[in-house]
């Protein structure tokens, strides 16, 4: 099973992708884990990879697909995997394709714009234990101080609306496009490729249910 799951972030990507992980014993890919693994474990490519990021340029597309060759040929991707933050734009999943990549399933999660704000904006952190609170769903005792130590919770840079509304602009332009691409494909004639769009507004576990439904059928 190779999936991709896609959404805006905020769409609840992570949590789904923990539940399909365990379901499906298959490893969950991200660019930004397949970078540091690099790195640390010193491949050639690993040289490469830091020697681009020391000098502070972007790691190119190329050197992504080949990040995602070396991962994905390892012994624990045996029955599939799920990626992760990838593809992220056309060119990449152009890539895929041109490498014989081959996808079985891409789900996308929707959420309305104005629901993923509220979700995002409305998070509270308690910095020292890393507990979450969410003003209407989540909420403190009392209002903005953390109910094991009294001490002040705080709102992430990422979680004000100003950064949400620019993350998600990022999104429509680089990403959502990606949407079109899969129906596409799905649709041409001998495609391999499901592509399916779930509502990811409700219960987490009432939207596991509803991917895992996908998965096995």
């Amino acid at each position: 099973m190779k999936l991709i799951l896609i959404g805006a972030p905020g769409v609840g990507k992570g949590t789904q992708a923990k539940y399909v992980v365990e379901k499906y014993g298959i490893p969950q890919i991200s660019t930004g884990d397949m970078l540091r693994e690099a790195i640390r474990d010193g491949t050639a490519l690993g040289k490469k990879v830091k020697a681009v990021m020391d000098s502070g340029a972007l790691v190119t597309d190329e050197i992504i697909l080949d990040l995602v060759k070396e991962r994905i040929a390892k012994d624990d991707c045996a029955n599939g995997f799920l990626f992760d933050g990838f593809p992220r734009t056309i060119p990449q999943a152009n890539s895929l394709v041109s490498q014989n990549i081959e996808i079985d399933h891409v789900i996308e999660i929707h959420v309305p714009d104005d629901e993923i704000v509220s979700r995002l904006s409305g998070r509270r952190i308690h910095l020292e234990s890393g507990r979450v609170y969410h003003v209407h769903h989540n909420p403190p005792t009392v209002e903005g101080v953390d109910d094991i130590t009294g001490e002040p919770l705080v709102q992430r840079e990422d979680d004000k609306e100003e950064t949400i509304l620019e993350r998600l602009k990022v999104y429509r332009e680089q990403t959502e496009p990606l949407v079109s691409f899969y129906k596409e494909m799905s649709q041409k004639q001998g495609s391999k490729l499901s592509y399916h769009k779930t509502d990811g507004n409700g219960d987490s576990d009432d939207i596991k249910n509803v991917i895992f439904d996908i998965l096995d059928n």
